[in-house]
This record gives C-alpha cells, sequence and structure tokens, in this order.
C-alpha cells in the first residue's frame, strides 16, 4: 500500500485556481522531484500536504487514513505525518542549533528531555554539524543552517519529509553539501517530496518525477521517462528550457 496517497487536490486563492486536481502517490521510501516554473503550483501543493494552507477539494491518505477530516486535535496530529524544510531555512535566531531542533518535539512531549536531547545530537551528527550544536544560526554559513533546518524536521521523525527548494538561496558550493545530505537520506530509506530546480539533483536521485504546470500534473514517471523520453510539449519546452539556462 502506498505511504501517500493525494486525490483530487484543488486549491483556490480568490479567482486563481492554483491547483486544479492533483492526484499521485508515493512508495515508502521513494523520493518524488517536482519540478517545473514557479507559479505552476508545486510549493502550494506542499503547503497543502503541510498543512499549511487547506485544500477546497480533494483527500491526503498516510496508509490509507484521510487526513483532512476528523477533530481539530486529530488534524493537529495529523500534521505530524509531514516534515517541511523551507527555503530559507526559517531557523530561530534567539535559539541555539540544538534548541532549535529540540523545540518541538520538547513542546509536544515526544519523548523525555534527555532522549529528545540525545536524539537532536545523533541528527546533528548525520548532517556533519556535531560540532556546531551551541552556535547561534547568524554563525553559521547557510548550507549549515539548511542542514540544520533538515536536522529539526528530522527530529519530528515524520513519515514523509518534504522540501521546498532547499538549495535556491545557496551558492554552488553550498547547495552541493545540502543536496548531499538529502541523497545520504535516500540511502536510509526516507521518504521523500523534493521542489527542486536542480534537475540534474533530481535525474540521479528521485525515483519519480513530476512536472507540474498551470496548476496540473502535466508529466509524471521516472526519470528516464520524463527526462529522456517526454511525453508533453510542455515537457519537451521546460526542459529546454533549463538545459538552455545552464
Amino acid at each position: 500500500m502506498a505511504v501517500l496517497e493525494v486525490k483530487n487536490l484543488k486549491k483556490r486563492f480568490g479567482e486563481l485556481d492554483v491547483l486544479k486536481g492533483v492526484s499521485f502517490s508515493l512508495e515508502k521510501g521513494q523520493v518524488l522531484a517536482l519540478i517545473g516554473s514557479s507559479g505552476g503550483g508545486k510549493s502550494t501543493l506542499l503547503r497543502c500536504l503541510n498543512f499549511l494552507e487547506t485544500p477546497d477539494e480533494g483527500q491526503i491518505l498516510v496508509n490509507g487514513k484521510p487526513l483532512l477530516s476528523g477533530s481539530e486535535e486529530e488534524i493537529r496530529k495529523n500534521r505530524l505525518h509531514f516534515g517541511l524544510v523551507f527555503q530559507n531555512f526559517n531557523l530561530f535566531p534567539q535559539y541555539t542549533v540544538l534548541e532549535n531542533i529540540t523545540l518541538a518535539p520538547g513542546l509536544l512531549k515526544l519523548d523525555t528531555p534527555e532522549a529528545i536531547r540525545a536524539n537532536a545530537l545523533a541528527l546533528l551528527e548525520k548532517v556533519g554539524l556535531s560540532q556546531k550544536a551551541n552556535a547561534y544560526p547568524y554563525q553559521l554559513s547557510g548550507g549549515q543552517q539548511q542542514r540544520t533546518a533538515i536536522a529539526r524536521a528530522l527530529a519530528l521523525n515524520p513519515e514523509i519529509l518534504c522540501f521546498d527548494e532547499p538549495t535556491s538561496a545557496l551558492d554552488p558550493e553550498l547547495t552541493g553539501e545540502v543536496l548531499r545530505v538529502i541523497r545520504d537520506l535516500k540511502t536510509g530509506g526516507n521518504t521523500m517530496i523534493v521542489v527542486t530546480h536542480e534537475m540534474e539533483f533530481a535525474k540521479s536521485v528521485a525515483d519519480v518525477i513530476i512536472y507540474m504546470a498551470e496548476g496540473v500534473i502535466e508529466e509524471a514517471g521516472t526519470p528516464e521517462e520524463v527526462f529522456d523520453n517526454p511525453k508533453s510539449e510542455k515537457t519537451r519546452a521546460f526542459l529546454r528550457g533549463t538545459q538552455e539556462r545552464f
């Protein structure tokens, strides 16, 4: 059974239809790369999955369980199925790296303070930042801040980890260090959805590619199917444009 099923998801902002009936599924341990031009609906889709926006229609199911229905308390718990890493880090500047990672698990009382701290230190080791536990965000490079944000998302043990353009605010060298962490997470069996403009990364890491345009899934398939043999003219035009830019 798919770990994630999205069925006919629609989202409108005023007169603008941003998502026009998006449906897909994802198996446990798979990496899905969402590609497409700005304004195609990719980030709105991620925000709906993470309960930062409420869809107007459709269903989101994790392990067969609908997430958009039930009591307010149940819906709050359903948010924990997903973790989100923002493009601009969104770390709390007044807290150290370790405090940023332990804050949410502590507030939610997911474990004892000792266990939460131990897990946070293990996650910092995992993303290569064990020496920065007591540093503040302003003392970190952009790549280090983004790796801290990844560790913070992992601290809640989400079933599906989402990335919204995780390297868009970074220069090429720092982009590489963040993408290496995401590659390592794939090796560890994490289920992930990555909105990215890094086509080579998407081609080499993702199991499934979805190209979104104008609020719909224009094309979906394996990296080989989408990149090497795209069926849609819109997909072909988008890929030609990315090749010309880079």
